[in-house]
């Protein structure tokens, strides 16, 4: 967003403005030639049209344009932080300071005395100020940023300068000054801005041929960064939001060119149907978030009922959803598919000595601070200057009334007669002074009215002396300390201005999110086997199962191909199509098992693999590519389960056995390309299923990352366990409600959650809480009985709260009793083990005690040994170990043998 308006430059007003064609003559000069059909004509002595050559008229006037935009209009300058209308601005405020409001169209009237672009640019750059809630005390309707509506008009609204601008932005003896547009006034080039006001505001701007977007920080941390860089210690700083938010920075760069800020809203599910977003991200509004929420939803890309904006003076928009969605994957769809998640690029781009400079965060911030160390010094140098002009004035204003040198005045009829007098009286003086005296000086003394002279009283000028010299020596001192007195400047302005200004930002990294994953389905694959199409349009064929735009498919052929493709309303993979699915490439659990036939008439091979990483549309051969190969049989698992299937072999010749049982748990997991392990070398009449197999995959192992508040299966965070396909987690909150959970990966969990771990059915919960009805603590023990569903396991008053909860099998509290009436009674431990026995997940419990408790803490458990859990022995599957390619062989009945050396 601009701060200003672009007007039409025109160069000269007196020239003509048509498109203009630029050529160059033989000459190397440029020849301007008109295409409106405007022409400059030259009469020749024929009386023959003619064109004037008007050489160089246009030559410098787009880099004029450019600079002029660049450095005046759109990109702040390093010094101070402002861009020129901002810096017009400040200073008007300042002069129409009076501290009462001003209306703002009297402030853009003032203004328009300095800036020459129109009120109506001089208006929003203010509001832009305004709403920062920085510099400008505001009183009216000044829009909403989490909102996006607008301002009052400027005759409406009210603004005077803060108590922070006054003392951050002005000096006028250390000021800058320059002369306005139209030279009438006096302005200044830089306010002495002695804070880093560019960080802490931010700044955007599009200019010609370059833009800039320093996004704000907070400003806590930009004062205790500036106060490392002056102890000379490492720092870093990261945007901060007035939308709040939260923001992953992990790619932020600095601030500089190719970098990028990931910034989410902050959604939470208020209940199973309705999910609440309380924070937007940054450039953002409320409206707009809105709108592509229901864009996506208009898309099918996620499933909506409705949305209601109870935004405020607080961020509340409700999102209803429809039974039976998921509240877990729309948040991460809504992150997906709209604006609840944004990207910003950051770019440093400021203006010093007249020139861009591109630069980073980190290097803003050693400029502004040395810049506010110098502009600390040089007041700190005025200060003592005039001290000493003071203090010198003082001194020869005692010395004159004391040595009375007034009395003699009479004698001396002119200036210079008596000028030579005080010179003469005041030279045993001289060595005492700190400066020379001059003219001005005795002019001053002459000037002195006689019943001051006759009321001076010597001790209060010695006491002011004394004074003023105290003064010096601490302003000399602060200048042989300059360093110590501005990291104490820093800590004065954070004490004073600090409070109210925490960061809103939350700083988290994210998880990246796969759109296939999140996508709502909300479309239908169907499938012909006989002619080998797939597809969303093919209603009148075989339903497969529901996907979505962006997903993949994969699908077998009978002659032992494979195909992956996007989901299309019809494409053909190839005739007699053996299986179709919706195809997730990171999924490394689901093992298809299959049996095929080498050529024609050739062996049977058996094998088991899984499909990674593929290329869209290449036809893969998944046999020996023997022509005339074909699938004998065929499962995809989505846990690698293995089933135990019956052979039955064609009665050829001398064969005995015709029927034996194989166990695919036997056969390694290997690549798609691998050929397999003989299965028989005579031809298969049937294969049968004889026994549904079980997971031979190891139990898979989840982690628990409370940096993104999500599971994980890449080792990042906790480690909360082994995983079998039946183990559920458990999941408490501080507001005394569980639930057991399958452990999906897509979860989202709360932040009161105090227990995160894997769950033992027989494993008690201990829980020590307050009941509100009844004014009292108990405390109680139970198993889960109902794990479908949450549930509190506390009362339902408002009062009632959770103290501590425990899943330790012999857990020890510590009650630690709130002061009566001066008495403080001993800590009690408690062994919850013994106090209470376990009873029903709705039970009271038992009375813990009556009096009233400070705290309760959770000791160290005390010993127990906990059951072992027996796991059977399973096959390690997971990589390309135990029975190896041709290790499968038949004895002289047909039978398979194991060869386990």
């Amino acid at each position: 967003m601009k701060d200003e308006e672009e007007d039409n430059i025109v160069p000269n007003e007196d020239e003509n403005n048509e498109e203009l064609n630029e050529s160059t003559n033989e000459e190397g000069f440029e020849d301007i030639v008109t295409s409106g059909g405007n022409h400059f004509y030259e009469n020749d002595e024929n009386s023959e049209d003619t064109i004037t050559k008007v050489t160089g008229m246009y030559k410098d006037w787009f880099l004029d344009y450019a600079s002029y935009v660049i450095l005046e209009r759109a990109v702040p300058a390093i010094e101070d932080g402002f861009k020129p209308v901002q810096r017009r601005i400040m200073h008007s405020l300042k002069e129409l300071d009076d501290g009462r409001y001003n209306k703002v169209a009297n402030v853009v009237g003032h203004t328009m005395q300095y800036h020459p672009h129109g009120d109506q640019s001089i208006g929003d750059a203010m509001v832009q100020i305004g709403q920062k809630e920085l510099l400008i005390d505001c009183q009216g309707n000044w829009g909403n940023i989490l909102t996006g509506d607008g301002a009052a008009a400027s005759r409406y609204i009210e603004a005077r300068l803060s108590k922070f601008a006054l003392e951050v932005l002005y000096s006028p003896k250390i000021t800058d000054w320059g002369v306005s547009y139209d030279g009438r006034r006096a302005e200044p080039n830089n306010l002495p801005v002695k804070f880093p006001l560019l960080l802490a505001q931010g700044a955007e701007g599009i200019a010609v041929g370059l833009s800039t977007k320093v996004l704000p920080h907070n400003f806590n941390e930009l004062i205790d960064a500036s106060i490392k860089i002056l102890k000379g210690k490492s720092f870093q700083i990261y945007p901060d939001f007035m939308t709040a938010g939260i923001a992953d920075v992990s790619n932020y760069n600095d601030g500089m060119r190719g970098g990028r800020v990931r910034v989410r809203a902050k959604i939470a599910q208020l209940d199973k149907n309705i999910l609440v977003i309380t924070q937007i991200p940054f450039s953002t509004n409320t409206t707009t978030l809105i709108d592509s929420i229901l864009k996506a939803n208009e898309k099918g890309k996620i499933k909506i009922k409705k949305i209601e904006d109870n935004t405020a003076a607080d961020v509340e928009i409700l999102i209803h959803l429809f039974p039976g969605v998921s509240p877990d994957k729309t948040i991460d769809a809504l992150f997906a598919f709209t604006a609840c998640e944004t990207s910003v690029a950051p770019l440093g781009c400021v203006i010093e000595d007249n020139k861009p400079l591109f630069v980073g965060v980190s290097d803003m911030l050693k400029i502004s601070t040395a810049r506010t160390v110098d502009l600390l010094r040089q007041e700190l140098e005025i200060q003592l200057e005039e001290l000493k002009n003071k203090w010198h004035f003082s001194t020869l204003e005692k010395i004159f009334i004391r040595e009375e040198m007034y009395i003699d005045f009479k004698l001396y009829s002119d200036r210079e007669s008596l000028y030579k007098y005080m010179y003469d009286r005041f030279e045993p003086f001289k060595k005492s002074f700190v400066r020379e005296i001059n003219d001005d000086d005795l002019q001053r003394l002459t000037q002195i009215p006689m019943i001051r002279i006759t009321r001076f009283d010597s001790d209060k000028a010695d006491d002011l002396i004394a004074k003023l010299e105290d003064e010096m020596k601490e302003v000399e001192f602060n200048l042989a300390n300059l360093t110590d007195f501005a990291i104490a400047y820093f800590i004065k302005l954070k004490e004073k201005y600090g409070k109210g200004r925490e960061r809103q930002t939350e700083l988290r990294s994210f998880d990246n999110i796969e759109a296939t994953k999140v996508a709502l389905r909300n479309t239908k694959l169907y499938v012909n086997r006989e002619e080998g199409f797939i597809g969303t349009g093919l209603k009148k064929d075989e339903y497969v199962t529901d996907c979505s735009d962006i997903d993949d498919v994969i699908a077998f052929l009978r002659d032992g191909s494979m195909m992956i493709c996007k989901v299309d309303e019809k494409k053909f993979v190839g005739k007699d199509i053996i299986h179709v699915a919706i195809f997730d490439k990171s999924d490394k659990r689901t093992i298809y098992n299959m049996i095929y036939r080498d050529g024609k008439s050739g062996p049977a091979y058996i094998k088991r693999f899984n499909v990674s990483g593929v290329t869209r549309d290449k036809l893969y051969d998944l046999t020996n590519e023997t022509k005339g190969s074909q699938i004998l049989y065929f499962t995809h698992n989505p846990n690698g389960e293995a089933e135990v299937i019956t052979i039955l072999l064609r009665q050829i010749g001398s064969i005995k056995k015709l029927k034996w049982d194989v166990d695919f748990a036997n056969i390694a997991i290997k690549g798609r390309a691998s050929k397999g392990n003989l299965v028989s070398k005579y031809p298969i009449k049937k294969i049968e299923i004889k026994e549904k197999g079980i997971s031979t995959l190891r139990p898979r192992k989840i982690w628990f990352d409370d940096t993104v508040q999500k599971l994980n299966v890449d080792a990042r965070g906790e480690l909360l366990g082994e995983f079998r396909p039946n183990d559920k987690i458990l999941v408490i909150s501080q507001a005394g409600k569980l639930k057991v959970i399958i452990p999906e990966l897509s979860t989202h969990f709360d932040e009161d959650m105090v227990v995160l771990e894997k769950w033992h059915p027989k494993k008690p919960i201990s829980a020590i809480y307050y009941d509100g009805e009844k004014e009292r603590y108990y405390i109680k023990r139970f198993l889960i009985e109902n794990e479908g569903k949450e549930e509190t396991f506390i009362t339902e008053h408002p009062k009632s709260q959770m103290e501590i909860v425990s899943t330790d099998y012999r857990p020890v509290a510590e009650l630690v009793f709130a002061k009566v009436k001066g008495v403080q009674k001993e800590n009690q431990t408690v062994d919850i083990e013994s106090f209470i026995a376990v009873k029903g997940f709705k039970a009271l419990g038992n009375q813990l005690t009556t009096e009233k408790l400070k705290q309760v803490n959770l000791l160290e458990p005390l010993p127990y040994e906990e059951p072992e859990e027996v796991i059977p022995e399973e096959l390690e599957v997971e990589g390309n170990t135990d029975i190896e390619e041709g290790e499968i062989q038949l004895d002289d009945d047909g039978q398979i043998t194991l060869s386990l050396e």
